[in-house]
């Protein structure tokens, strides 16, 4: 009967976990950039703003 390679499977899998948290981070910063693009376009006025 043919053995496992457990050392590699758990290579494979934490690799397997860098690959998508570091997918998830960059998702993140690019939501995050887009956010600032938006709000830079359309700012919100401040209350400071709107009592002048």
């Amino acid at each position: 009967m043919a053995r496992s390679n457990y050392q590699f499977k758990k290579h494979q899998k934490e690799m397997d976990k860098k690959k998508k948290k570091e997918e998830k981070k960059q998702s993140k910063l690019e939501k995050k950039a887009a956010e600032t693009d938006q709000t830079e376009k359309d700012p919100i006025p401040s209350v400071e703003d709107q009592q002048a």
